[in-house]
C-alpha cells in the first residue's frame, strides 16, 4: 500500500511539474464525461413525471374531469387508456355540472375547465376556459405581471406570447380581448396559451384528445378519486385525471424489459468513447513516459522492480483520471441543470433540479477507467525498458510482435463480414457495433501499416524522410496517434454518408398533390352564402390571379367524404386525397395544357399522376368520413404528366364523383400564386369565416439541410484529429531533439527544423485519415441502407457529400501539419554519443 501511496505522490508532483500535458490530458479524458453528464442531467430535469406536473394539470383540485364525445367508448387503467368510436368534438352537448357532481358524492365542488384552440387569424393557439381566481387553480398557472382575469373579455397570456397588460387579442369571428396579466406555466415556458372564463374556442376537428381538447371540471371532492370509482366515470362519458390516481404506485410506468437493440447501442458507444479517448490521451501520457525515462530508470537501478515500475505510470492516469472525472462530473451536472430552463424557453418542458445518480456515476467510472487504461500501453513500456541503455542516453529499439497483424487483419474481416449481415438488420445500430469490430482491428493493425508505409520514405525529400524514419522507428507513439486520427475520421466519414444518404433519401420521398407555388384555400362545412362571400373575398385580395374551383364531396345526408388512395413513393406508402374539378384545375395541376389528359376528364374519365396507382386503368379509391360509412370505389383513370418532378395525386371530373351517388359543392379555389412572407391573405379570409384554410405549397425546400449539422461533426473531428496529432508531433519533436540539434548545429536554417516537426503531423494525420475514409467508407455505405429503407423491396439511397469528405480526408491533415509548423524550432547545442 506504501509503494501506490508513492507512486501517487510522484504522480502528482509530475503532473504539477508538466501542467501543459497534464491539462490536455485532463481534457481530452473529461470533455467526453463532461458532455455525457450535462446530457443525462439535462434529460432528466426536462422529464416532468405525472407527479411533478401534477400542479400544472390540477392545481389545488382534487380530480379532473373530460367530457367524451358522444359515444366513445372509454376504459381507464393503472397501465394505460384506450378509447374508440365517437363523432366530431364540436357537436357534442355538454353535461350538466349538477349531474356530474351527484357522480362525484355529495360535499364536490366543480368548476368549468374547458380545453380548446383560440384562432387568431390564421394562428391557432392552446386555450384555457377557466376562472384562475378560484382556489382549485391555485399553482396552475403563476402570475408574473398584471392580475387575473375577473369579467367577460379579459384573459390572460402567457408571456410567450410577448404582449402586456392592456393588449387586445383579435380572435376570429368574435369581439377582442383585453389582456390583464400575464402568467406563467409551471413546467412549460416555451408554451402560448390564453386563459380567461369567457374565451370563444374555436371548434376543433381532429382527434378528440382529453388532455387538449374538450369541456371538463375541476372538482373539489370529498373523498379521493381512487381507481375503484374511475370506471363508473368512464361509464359516464369522463375521463378521470386525479391526485389519488396519480400518487398510486400501480400508475408508474412498467419496466418495458430488455431491449437488445439499446443494449448493444449503448455498448457500442461506450467502447466508441473509451477507445477515441485512450488513443488520444495515450501519446499524451507516451510524452510524460518519455521525458521520465531517467526518473524510471533510476528508480529500477535503485531496486526498483517492473511492477513498481508500472505503478508509477498507471498512477499518472488514476490521478490525471480522476480529477478530469471529477471535475468533469460537476461541471456537466452543473451545465445541465443550468441548461434546462434555458432550453425549455426554446420548446419542451422543465421539472425541478434531477441528477440520474446511477448513470452520471456508471460515466464518471467509465472515464476514471479511461485514464487508467490509456496509461496501461505506457506504463509497460516502462516496466519492459532497458534502464541501462536510458542511463546511458539511448534510445531503446522497439520490436514488432508477429502475431498482431494476423490478429488484426482476422478483426476486420470478422467485422466485414458482420457488417454484411448487420446492414440487413432494421436500425443502423447493428451496423455500427459491426463497426467497432473493424476499428478494433485497424487499430491493432496500425503499427503494422506504419512500418509498411515507412518503405516510402527513401522516395520522398529530406524533411519528410526523416519524419517518416523517425515515426517508424517509434512505432508505439505514431501508431496510437494514427489510430486516433483513424477511429475520429471514420466515425465522421460514416455519420457523414449516412446522414447525407437519408437527407437526399427523404428529399427524394417529398412528394406532393400539388405543384410548388401553387396556394390552396380551402372551406370547412359551411352554407352556398358565406362560400359566396368567402369566394369574392379571395377574388378581391388576389386581383388578376385566376382561380381554379374544386369541390367537397358529400353523400344524401350532407356527410363529408373524402376520396383517398394509397400508393408507395420511393418506398414510403403515402395517403393522397383526390382532388375534383374542371380543365382549368386540371391545367394548372400540369402547368400546361395537356389535350389527351383534357379529353379524358371530359369524358368522364379520372387524370392521375401516380402510375403505380392504376390497376388494368381503374383507380381503387376509399370514401371515408367521420360520420358516415365508408365505401370502395373503382373508377376508369388514365395517367397524365404533373406540372412537377415530385407531384403525385388525382383529378376526378364532377359527373364521376355525382354518377358514384355523391353530391359536389364548390368548396375550394386553387391558383398559381406565391403570398409574400407578410401576406395578410389568411388573416383577412378569416374575417369571412373562421373555417377557412390557406396552404402554400413550397417544395421539397422545407427539408432541412445536413450541412449544419455535418459541418459541426467536421468541427469536433478538426479538435480531436489537430490536438491528438499535435501531441504526437510533441513527442515526436521531444524524441527528435539530438537530430534537430544536430542539423542545427551543421547549419540548417530554422524552417527545415519546422518542416521535419510537421512532416510528424501530416504523416500521422495523412495515414490516419486515409485507412478511416476506408473503413468509414464501408460503415457509411452499409448504414444507408437501416437509414433509408423502408421495406424488403425498397433500394438504398447512397448518396456521398464529396466536400465534406474533402473537407475531412484533406483538409484536417493539412490544418494539421500548418498547426504544427508553429513549433518552435531553434534548440541548443546537444550532446551525442559516439
Amino acid at each position: 500500500m506504501s509503494a501506490v501511496l508513492v507512486a501517487l505522490r510522484l504522480a502528482r508532483r509530475n503532473a504539477w511539474r508538466s501542467r501543459g500535458r497534464s491539462a490536455l490530458i485532463m481534457v481530452m479524458i473529461g470533455l467526453p464525461v463532461l458532455v455525457i453528464t450535462a446530457m443525462l442531467t439535462l434529460a432528466a430535469t426536462m422529464s416532468v413525471s405525472p407527479r411533478e406536473g401534477l400542479v400544472a394539470e390540477l392545481g389545488a383540485a382534487d380530480a379532473l374531469l373530460m367530457q367524451a364525445p358522444e359515444g366513445t367508448v372509454l376504459r381507464q387503467e393503472p397501465n394505460g387508456t384506450s378509447w374508440s368510436g365517437g363523432g366530431e368534438g364540436a357537436t357534442v352537448p355538454r353535461r350538466a355540472a349538477a349531474e356530474v357532481g351527484a357522480l362525484l358524492g355529495p360535499g364536490s365542488r366543480l368548476i368549468p375547465f374547458d380545453a380548446g384552440v383560440l384562432q387568431l387569424g390564421s394562428e391557432r393557439v392552446e386555450a384555457l376556459r377557466t376562472d384562475l381566481r378560484d382556489p382549485l387553480t391555485k399553482g396552475m398557472r403563476t402570475l408574473s405581471e398584471g392580475r387575473l382575469p375577473a369579467a367577460a373579455r379579459e384573459v390572460a397570456v402567457t408571456s410567450a406570447f410577448g404582449l402586456r397588460p392592456g393588449d387586445l387579442l383579435r380572435p376570429s369571428g368574435a369581439a377582442p380581448l383585453t389582456v390583464v396579466g400575464v402568467v406563467e406555466h409551471p413546467n412549460r415556458p416555451s408554451l402560448r396559451q390564453v386563459v380567461g372564463p369567457d374565451l370563444p374556442l374555436a371548434s376543433v376537428n381532429e382527434f378528440w384528445s382529453p388532455r387538449e381538447n374538450g369541456t371538463g371540471w375541476l372538482a373539489d371532492t370529498a373523498e379521493p378519486v381512487s381507481w375503484t370509482r374511475v370506471s363508473a366515470l368512464n361509464s359516464a362519458g369522463l375521463y378521470v385525471t386525479s391526485r389519488a390516481m396519480m400518487t398510486d404506485p400501480r400508475s408508474r410506468a412498467r419496466d418495458s424489459g430488455f431491449d437488445v437493440q439499446s443494449t448493444v447501442g449503448i455498448g457500442t458507444m461506450v467502447i466508441m468513447v473509451v477507445l477515441v479517448t485512450v488513443l488520444l490521451a495515450g501519446p499524451a501520457f507516451a510524452v510524460g513516459l518519455r521525458r521520465r525515462r531517467r526518473e524510471l530508470a533510476e528508480i529500477a537501478a535503485q531496486g526498483g522492480s517492473a511492477a513498481h515500475l508500472r505503478t508509477i505510470v498507471v498512477a499518472d492516469g488514476l490521478l490525471l483520471g480522476g480529477a478530469a472525472t471529477f471535475v468533469a462530473t460537476v461541471l456537466g451536472i452543473g451545465a445541465g441543470t443550468l441548461g434546462a430552463p434555458i432550453m425549455a424557453r426554446w420548446g419542451g418542458q422543465v421539472g425541478p433540479p434531477e441528477v440520474p445518480w446511477p448513470p452520471v456515476l456508471a460515466v464518471a467510472a467509465l472515464g476514471l477507467l479511461t485514464g487508467i487504461v490509456a496509461a496501461l500501453v505506457p506504463a509497460v513500456q516502462a516496466a519492459r525498458q532497458n534502464s541501462a541503455a536510458v542511463l546511458a542516453g539511448r534510445t531503446p529499439a522497439v520490436a514488432d510482435r508477429p502475431g498482431w497483424p494476423l490478429a488484426g487483419a482476422a478483426l476486420v474481416l470478422a467485422g466485414l463480414g458482420a457488417t454484411v449481415v448487420a446492414r440487413r438488420q432494421p436500425g443502423s445500430v447493428w451496423v455500427l457495433a459491426s463497426a467497432v469490430l473493424v476499428l478494433l482491428g485497424l487499430v491493432v493493425l496500425t503499427p503494422w501499416l506504419v512500418r509498411c508505409t515507412g518503405r516510402l520514405a527513401g522516395r520522398l525529400r529530406l524533411p519528410l524522410r526523416m519524419s517518416v524514419r523517425d515515426a517508424v522507428r517509434h512505432r508505439s507513439r505514431t501508431a496510437s496517434a494514427v489510430a486516433a486520427v483513424m477511429a475520429v475520421t471514420a466515425t465522421v466519414v460514416a455519420v457523414g454518408i449516412g446522414t447525407y444518404s437519408e437527407y437526399m433519401d427523404q428529399r427524394n420521398a417529398y412528394t406532393s398533390a400539388r405543384p410548388t407555388g401553387m396556394l390552396a384555400i380551402w372551406a370547412g362545412n359551411i352554407g352556398d352564402p358565406a362560400w359566396s362571400r368567402l369566394r369574392a373575398e379571395a377574388a378581391r385580395q388576389l386581383p388578376g390571379v385566376p382561380l381554379a374551383a374544386g369541390y367537397q364531396v358529400k353523400d344524401a345526408k350532407g356527410h363529408r367524404y373524402a376520396l383517398r388512395y394509397t400508393v408507395r413513393w420511393n418506398g414510403t406508402r403515402t395517403r393522397r386525397t383526390a382532388a375534383v374539378g374542371d380543365q382549368t384545375l386540371l391545367r394548372l395541376l400540369q402547368g400546361r395544357h395537356d389535350p389527351q389528359a383534357a379529353a379524358a376528364l371530359a369524358s368522364g374519365k379520372a387524370v392521375v399522376f401516380d402510375p403505380a396507382a392504376l390497376r388494368d386503368g381503374k383507380l381503387a379509391l376509399r370514401a371515408s368520413s367521420t360520420s358516415g360509412p365508408a365505401r370502395k370505389l373503382d373508377v376508369p383513370a388514365v395517367l397524365a404528366t404533373p406540372a412537377d418532378e415530385h407531384q403525385g395525386g388525382a383529378l376526378l371530373p364532377r359527373a364521376l364523383v355525382e354518377q358514384a351517388g355523391f353530391a359536389t359543392a364548390e368548396r375550394q379555389l386553387y391558383a398559381m400564386y406565391r403570398p409574400s412572407a407578410n401576406s395578410t391573405l389568411a388573416r383577412d379570409l378569416a374575417k369571412v369565416t373562421p373555417r377557412v384554410t390557406v396552404a402554400s405549397e413550397e417544395g421539397y425546400r422545407n427539408m432541412p439541410d445536413p450541412a449544419p449539422g455535418l459541418w459541426r461533426w467536421l468541427g469536433g473531428a478538426l479538435v480531436l484529429v489537430v490536438g491528438g496529432t499535435l501531441a504526437a508531433t510533441r513527442l515526436a519533436a521531444a524524441d527528435m531533439r539530438p537530430e534537430r540539434a544536430t542539423m542545427v548545429a551543421i547549419g540548417a536554417p530554422p524552417r527545415m527544423s519546422r518542416a521535419v516537426v510537421a512532416g510528424q503531423a501530416l504523416y500521422i494525420s495523412g495515414l490516419g485519415a486515409l485507412v478511416g475514409l476506408l473503413a468509414g467508407t464501408v460503415t457509411g455505405l452499409a448504414l444507408t441502407r437501416p437509414m433509408t429503407t423502408r421495406g424488403a423491396g425498397d433500394p438504398a439511397t447512397i448518396a456521398i457529400p464529396w466536400p465534406f469528405l474533402v473537407a475531412v480526408v484533406i483538409g484536417l491533415p493539412v490544418l494539421a501539419s500548418a498547426a504544427a509548423l508553429i513549433t518552435r524550432a531553434r534548440l541548443p547545442l546537444a550532446r551525442r554519443l559516439l
